[in-house]
């Protein structure tokens, strides 16, 4: 007597594939409260804040030294735009820490 064999679809298989990702999945899957979820995200932003305004104030060294050039650069070469490219550069640093400043003291990060 002759064994039946199953003989399954390329599309068939794919769909019994996907049904078992999609139950298995299903299984490790877990809801978390909204609270805590807003609570966790709340507290990895906080957490990422210190090192956003370190590297925010590096960002600013080095755009001040840069501004810093080409303001002498400038003033070397006797531009009469000179205080204006100073003042534009300056306004800018201070926007930097500024910004820090009253991000960190608005959020009470």
């Amino acid at each position: 007597m002759k064994k039946p064999t199953l003989t399954f679809s390329q599309n068939q298989k794919t769909s019994v594939l996907a049904a078992l990702l999609l139950y298995f999945s299903s299984l490790s899957a877990q809801a978390q409260d909204g609270l805590a979820g807003i609570a966790e995200a709340d507290r990895q932003v906080r957490s990422y804040f210190a090192a956003g305004t370190s590297l925010m104030y590096a960002i600013g060294a080095i755009l001040g030294l840069i501004g810093a050039v080409k303001v002498y650069q400038k003033w070397n070469a006797g531009d009469p735009d000179t205080g204006k490219v100073a003042a534009a550069w300056f306004g800018s640093c201070v926007f930097l820490v500024v910004v820090a400043t009253v991000i960190q003291s608005f959020f009470g990060v």
